[in-house]
């Protein structure tokens, strides 16, 4: 039986987090408004999409030709995410973002080199879908709606630009606090599947 109440907490808490995306958006958004802030997003999506198939492909040959790798897998994934909430609570909100890059090469090279989605999907893959899933279908329409969630709130990032960073900074403790909560629900529900 698959978790979706699981999967779509850890999916949203990953993706709406701070990240390379999320601060690139954020600061585009800023500079060049939401429009000109698109050609960046729309990189950003198809980058995703193409690191998700990836991940889904990586993912299930390893779990396929290595079926005791799930448990070991599990557990460093639940460890990992409470290692991220412990960050995120600790976390003083600060979101300083770098030089800002704009348009859809930018936002398209961003997605090979940013680990945060590397581990997104490969922890999704592995701690949620592929215990339930092993047909193509299915799990190219997972790695999409993954790649669609990080897309849909790279587009939020770009839309508040500072003002959600002020949101941020100002409500700082409360908003990591109840991250950190999410991803230590997300981290023991993936112990007890």
């Amino acid at each position: 039986m698959f978790h979706w109440a699981s999967f779509l907490t850890y999916a949203v808490v990953t993706a709406v987090t701070p990240g390379p995306n999320n601060l690139m958006s954020m600061s585009n958004g800023s500079r060049s408004g939401f429009r000109g802030a698109l050609p960046f997003n729309f990189g950003i999506w198809l980058g995703f999409s193409v690191v998700m198939l990836l991940c889904t492909l990586f993912c299930s040959v390893l779990s396929a030709l290595i079926p005791k790798i799930k448990l070991p897998m599990l557990a460093v994934g639940a460890a990992y995410m409470l290692y991220l909430a412990w960050e995120t609570f600790r976390s003083r909100g600060n979101l300083e973002a770098g030089s800002a890059r704009e348009g859809f090469v930018s936002g398209l090279l961003l997605q090979f080199v940013n680990p945060k989605i590397y581990v997104y999907g490969i922890m999704s893959m592995e701690a949620y879908v592929l215990p339930v899933y092993h047909q193509p279908l299915p799990l190219a329409g997972f790695a999409l709606l993954l790649a669609f969630i990080g897309f849909f709130f790279t587009l939020c990032w770009s839309a508040f630009g500072a003002i959600f960073q002020r949101l941020f900074s100002d409500h700082a403790a409360v908003v990591n606090t109840i991250m950190a909560l999410l991803l230590v629900y997300c981290a023991f529900s993936l112990l007890l599947t």
